[in-house]
C-alpha cells in the first residue's frame, strides 16, 4: 500500500487545458492497445500475411513506448520533444514503408523496392531533423530536401515501380495499396506542412509563427491516425485474403 502511494506521489497533475500532454497521453495509450490488438490477431492468417500484421504491431508498439518519454518530457520541462519525435519517426516510418513492400509480394516485388522506400524516408526525416533542430538558420534548405524525399516516395508508390506492382497483383492488394498511398499523400502531408508552418524559416526564409504546441497536438492526433490506420489497412487485408 505505501509503495503504491508512493508512485502515486510521483505521478503529476494533467491540467485541464493542457491538449499537448492530453494528446501524448491518449495517443500512447491508443496505440498501445492497437499493438496489442494486431499482436493477439497473428494467429488467426495465414503464413505469408504474419509479418505485414507483424510490422503494423511493432509500428504501434515503438510508437507508444515514445509517447510515454515525450509526455514525461513535456511533462517536465513544457517543450516540444523534437528529438524524441524524430527518433520516433525514424524507426516507424521506414517499417511504414516496408509494409508496401510486404504487401506487394504477392506480385513479385523485389528487396530494392523495399531498400528504396527505406532509404528516401531516412533521408526525408534526417534532413528535416537537420533543419529543424541542428541547423534551423537553414531550415527552408534543409527542408526543400526533405521535401524532395517525401516526393520521391509519393511518386513511388503513386505512379512508379510499386503501383505497378499493386496493378499486377489486383484484387485486395490493389485496393490496400491505394488507401496505403492517400495515409501517405494526405496524412503524412502534415508533417511537411507542420516544418513549415512550425520551423523559423521553413519556407524560403518566411516565419509563419505558429506555436509550437498547437503543431505538438496535430503531430500527435496525425501520428495516432496514420499508424493505427495503416496496420488497420494491412489487418484487413490479412483478414480478406485469409478467408
Amino acid at each position: 500500500m505505501r509503495t503504491f502511494m508512493y508512485l502515486l506521489a510521483d505521478v503529476s497533475k494533467l491540467a485541464n487545458d493542457d491538449y499537448v500532454g492530453f494528446t501524448f497521453f491518449v495517443g500512447s495509450m491508443a496505440m498501445m492497445a492497437a499493438s496489442a490488438f494486431f499482436f493477439l490477431s497473428l494467429s488467426q492468417f495465414d503464413k505469408k500475411w504474419r509479418t505485414s500484421v507483424l510490422v503494423s504491431g511493432l509500428i504501434t508498439f515503438i510508437a507508444a513506448v515514445h509517447y510515454f518519454y515525450m509526455r514525461d518530457y513535456w511533462d517536465a520541462f513544457g517543450e516540444s520533444p523534437t528529438f524524441f519525435r524524430y527518433v520516433d519517426w525514424v524507426l516507424t516510418v521506414p517499417l511504414m514503408c516496408v509494409e508496401f513492400f510486404l504487401i506487394l509480394r504477392v506480385a513479385g516485388a523485389k528487396v530494392g523496392l523495399m531498400w528504396k522506400l527505406i532509404f528516401w524516408s531516412v533521408v526525408m526525416l534526417v534532413t528535416g531533423y537537420f533543419g529543424e533542430a541542428v541547423q534551423p538558420e537553414y531550415s527552408w534548405q534543409w527542408g526543400l530536401a526533405s521535401g524532395i524525399a517525401y516526393f520521391v516516395i509519393v511518386y513511388m508508390i503513386w505512379f512508379g515501380e510499386a503501383k505497378k506492382l499493386a496493378e499486377s497483383a489486383g484484387g485486395q492488394v490493389l485496393k490496400a495499396h491505394n488507401i496505403l498511398c492517400w495515409f501517405v499523400l494526405v496524412g503524412w502531408a502534415i508533417y511537411p506542412i507542420g516544418y513549415i508552418l512550425g520551423t523559423p524559416g521553413g519556407l524560403f526564409g518566411f516565419d509563419f509563427g505558429v506555436d509550437a504546441s498547437f503543431m505538438d497536438v496535430v503531430y500527435n492526433i496525425g501520428d495516432a491516425i496514420n499508424k493505427i490506420g495503416f496496420g488497420l489497412v494491412i489487418y484487413s487485408l490479412a483478414v480478406k485474403s485469409s478467408e
